[in-house]
């Protein structure tokens, strides 16, 4: 089997360092494009056994599996580019959530899917999130499937609730480091210890604290009880947390929608421009 990445960005490169880690997928089974060619190469000569393409056209004929790692307002030019190579027993699998798995049918005559992947990919654990378009049988479901469990954990969801999905699959490390980031900055400000022991302190809390969820020993309800004992310090910044988190979390998810929704409609018109 041959899977291609066209786009070496960020994500694109997260994929193919997750997939030749996992030690599932051999870096010559990799075929890879960008349309900043360096970028390319420069991967390939960290993984010499990988295959650079010319193009993105040049990956599809090659691949059996090929990911769109491409921005999402440029979909609509890429899949022109492919759809007549896009042959019925070829896979396309977009990472992007803004672009429903039947847009992406109405653009080409292959199978479509969509996955998309996590920072967290990256060492291998983490969700990855699935949707399969109509023409996609059920080996090819398994295929799909089968591929992103060697980086991720599986999660086969709806299109409504792709936005919030991937607002907590993907986007949430980022929120959550940036809330650690300000635990930290408020230690330093309000003590003596200094931002580098903080942070080493943070660091190991948030490790341990995933490898007590993931081994089951508390939920998180159960930990955040466990920990806080009654009358005790944990207990009084609880209480600051409870009064000054507030709806916080309701305002940050109605952001992301919004956003959500606008990226769409430049799609759709994007789209019906080509």
């Amino acid at each position: 089997m041959k899977i291609g990445i066209i786009g070496t960005g960020s994500m694109g490169t997260i994929l193919l360092e997750s997939f030749i880690d996992s030690g599932q997928i051999a870096a010559e089974q990799v075929i890879i494009t960008n349309r900043t060619k360096q970028k390319a190469e420069a991967l390939q000569a960290r993984f010499p056994d990988l295959n650079v393409a010319e193009d993105g056209t040049a990956v599809v004929k090659q691949a059996d599996v090929t990911f769109l790692c491409v921005k999402p307002l440029q979909f609509p030019e890429l899949l022109r580019q492919l759809a007549p190579h896009c042959r019925p027993e070829k896979i396309l699998i977009s990472i992007t959530s803004p672009i429903a798995v039947k847009e992406l049918e109405h653009m080409v005559d292959c199978k479509v899917a969509r996955a998309i992947p996590s920072i967290l990919n990256r060492a291998l654990t983490g969700s990855s999130l699935l949707s399969f378009g109509e023409r996609c049988t059920d080996e090819d479901r398994r295929l799909v499937t089968q591929i992103m469990r060697s980086i991720s954990e599986p999660l086969l969801i709806e299109e409504d609730i792709t936005r919030v999905s991937s607002d907590i699959v993907s986007c949430g490390p980022a929120f959550f480091s940036y809330l650690v980031q300000q635990f930290i900055e408020g230690a330093v400000r309000q003590t003596k210890i200094s931002k580098e022991d903080a942070t080493i302190l943070a660091t190991n809390m948030l490790i341990g604290m995933g490898k007590l969820l993931e081994k089951e020993h508390f939920t998180l309800p159960s930990l955040q009880q466990r920990v806080c004992v009654p009358g005790g310090i944990t207990g009084e910044g609880i209480k600051v947390l409870e009064e000054e988190v507030g709806q916080m979390f309701d305002h940050l998810f109605q952001q992301t929608q919004e956003k959500y929704a606008e990226d769409k409609e430049l799609l759709t018109t994007a789209f019906a421009n080509k």
